[in-house]
């Protein structure tokens, strides 16, 4: 690549980097509406009984789909709640409108907006908008990582056994193997917690407050906007084939480097390949 030609991608990233925080502002701001108003919502569930979608998802996941629209028109759209559609640009957008729908609609705080821009070589942009605790985790590629505008970096302090480690589980995976990831981890004195929504315990990962995050199957809208915090943070994840198939969930983490290949190990994750 010559140099003009990584400055006019640097241009666009930055473009795109900036309208998508516009973006996560008026997203968050919706969902919090409809978060007030969370007693009125119509719920709808998906494949499974644990997984739920509202209206609410629906409208923010609309709204964010019709900013990048008209901004953006020649890029490819990939969400939770409406699919894929194809761009030109080699730019795609991923959208998780609300992430931890469960903790959005009985009222706790642990959800969030999660937006992310890919290119050829991975996550490029992330941005996790936490409206109800008022936190913006944000991050492009080359640029770090900040919270509310502070720079953050994975912790170096900690390993599994004095930090914590956030875990994730779904329909996808069966309990049996579940089970036994847990027992795995608390044999191995590991502890760990969950929070209701993966993208948000990723994006801790990112600001040093957990040492790493692993879920067995997560989907790239869970996952890309948080892998570009993480790494422009300083730590490690599983590479994620987006470009296989768009909508299918693979095996997630993302940790600080000390304890990556522990956690990889511990839970025998590329089973779940």
């Amino acid at each position: 690549m010559t140099a003009q030609a990584e400055l006019n991608q640097a241009a666009e990233l930055e473009k795109r980097f900036n309208a998508a925080q516009k973006m996560a502002d008026q997203g968050a701001e919706l969902a919090l509406q409809h978060f007030a108003n969370r007693d009125d919502l119509d719920i709808d569930v998906k494949r499974h009984p644990q997984d739920v979608v509202s209206e609410a998802d629906k409208a923010v996941e609309q709204k964010i789909r019709s900013l990048i629209s008209e901004s953006f028109p020649e890029d490819a759209q990939l969400g939770e709640e409406f699919g894929f559609v194809d761009g030109s640009t080699g730019y795609t957008w991923v959208i998780d409108p609300i992430d931890g729908t469960a903790p959005f609609l009985n009222g706790l705080p642990g959800w969030c907006v999660c937006i992310a821009v890919m290119d050829k070589d991975g996550a490029a942009i992330g941005v996790i908008d936490v409206p109800v605790l008022g936190e913006r985790f944000a991050a492009m590629r080359g640029k770090g990582t900040s919270l509310n505008g502070t720079p953050v970096r994975v912790t170096d302090r900690f390993n599994l056994q004095t930090g914590m480690l956030g875990v994730g589980a779904n329909d996808r995976v069966s309990p049996k193997q579940i089970g036994q990831m847990f027992e795995d981890l608390m044999s191995a004195g590991v502890s760990y917690t969950r929070y209701g929504s993966g993208a948000l315990m990723l994006a801790w990962v990112a600001a040093g407050r957990l040492v790493g995050y692993v879920e067995p199957r997560m989907s790239a809208w869970d996952c890309m906007a948080a892998y570009c915090l993480i790494e422009e943070a300083g730590g490690k994840i599983l590479p994620f084939p987006v470009a296989d198939n768009p909508s299918a969930p693979y095996p997630v983490l993302g940790a600080a480097p000390q304890v990556f290949d522990e956690v990889l190990n511990l839970t025998n994750l590329t089973q779940f390949a």
